[in-house]
């Protein structure tokens, strides 16, 4: 393997109000292990363990997971690596929510204090560690009180089985409600929210990212790259025949967020693409570099969720930290990728053009140089 630059390493920021330190660029092992869906591109073992190997070559000390990943089995695999290192240089995050167990167990599913704490008392044992830093609900309950679970999550921080509770997947107001409750309750606060954020997928920044710089919350983007779409190989007007694209292209029942069907993309994502290449050409940089060092200019971005099948994989990823986009380029993208403002946001946005008072509310996304 190459030499890794001091340039290429990663640099750290704290996530949210919180003390606790990541580097900003997060390995997600959703690919470590076989999968329950038989989607391609899966790492084993052996080939997981060189691609955590090399990231903490980078300076990489951000590890997320979570219980559904395989049935566990991107959980097991982490474990065994994280079973021969020193577990305090490392912090480790995992979710539940997901459906775990058998169908006869009808409360092996949602965010249930019974669900919650058998959860993590198995993602315990799967990543053989006394703690997990980070513990997030990987989508909102409709069907568990909120209180019932912020309880839960406070009661597992007071016991230490975990430092912070985190949320994923959730909509404007309900963020707000979780950040409300834990207020009113006097609770350990969440630290993160861990939302689809990508120059295809911006949404979040109608609402969800408001409130996390409203309440001091660090964002954690996943699907930087869109399942693929990112990275510039899928071309218009061209189905895709490989990888995660092409799997779902064969069969479009396979859909899913980070895994879109082709059929579906709008002609404005091919565009960005286009525009993404451009720029990249004059950086000597990929698409996928492009689109992952935009995140990183984020002033709502805490640490970019990246996936690796290879170790190659994981060196262009890496070498995002090597330079920066331009204002101008950043205004470029920026204005090809703003999403559709529909009433009541338009309205609102219009009507305070003139408005603009950073002493009273400073909540909108902006790009750092």
């Amino acid at each position: 393997m190459a030499d890794i630059s001091k340039e290429s390493k990663v640099k750290y920021n704290f996530v949210g109000k919180s003390g606790l330190k990541v580097s900003n660029i997060c390995l997600g092992t959703m690919t470590f292990g076989e999968n329950q869906v038989k989607a391609p591109g899966q790492a084993d073992e052996s080939l997981s363990h060189q691609i955590i190997d090399r990231f903490v070559a980078y300076g990489g000390n951000f590890l997320d997971t979570a219980d559904i990943y395989g049935l566990g089995n991107s959980e097991k695999i982490i474990g065994t690596w994280l079973d021969k290192q020193s577990r305090e240089n490392f912090v480790v995050a995992t979710k539940c929510r997901g459906n775990m167990g058998p169908e006869s167990n009808k409360n092996a599913v949602g965010l249930s204090r019974r669900h919650i704490t058998s959860s993590i008392e198995n993602s315990l044992k799967r990543l053989r560690t006394d703690y997990v830093d980070i513990y997030q609900t990987h989508a909102f309950d409709n069907a568990t009180p909120l209180e019932e679970t912020l309880r839960t999550l406070d009661d597992l921080v007071r016991c230490g089985k975990i430092r912070y509770p985190g949320v994923s997947n959730v909509t404007g107001w309900q963020l707000e409600k979780i950040v409300q409750t834990q207020t009113r309750l006097g609770l350990n606060p969440i630290i993160s929210l861990q939302q689809q954020y990508n120059l295809a997928c911006r949404e979040s920044e109608l609402e969800p990212f408001q409130v996390c710089k409203n309440e001091g919350i660090g964002v954690l983007p996943w699907s930087p790259l869109k399942g693929g779409l990112l990275t510039g190989k899928v071309k218009r007007d061209t189905k895709p025949t490989e990888g995660r694209l092409g799997w779902v292209a064969q069969d479009e029942r396979r859909h899913m967020q980070s895994a879109p069907s082709y059929s579906r993309v709008p002609s404005k994502v091919f565009d960005i693409i286009d525009t993404a290449e451009a720029i990249g050409k004059k950086h000597g940089r990929s698409v996928a570099q492009v689109a992952l060092r935009w995140l990183l200019q984020k002033d709502v971005t805490t640490s970019v969720i990246i996936g690796a099948t290879s170790l190659a994989q994981l060196d262009q990823n890496m070498a995002v930290n090597e330079w920066s986009l331009c204002a101008e380029e950043m205004d470029q993208l920026d204005e090809l990728s703003a999403p559709d403002a529909p009433y009541p946001y338009e309205m609102i946005s219009r009507l305070n053009n003139d408005r603009v008072n950073s002493r009273v509310y400073d909540y909108f996304v902006k790009s750092v140089l």
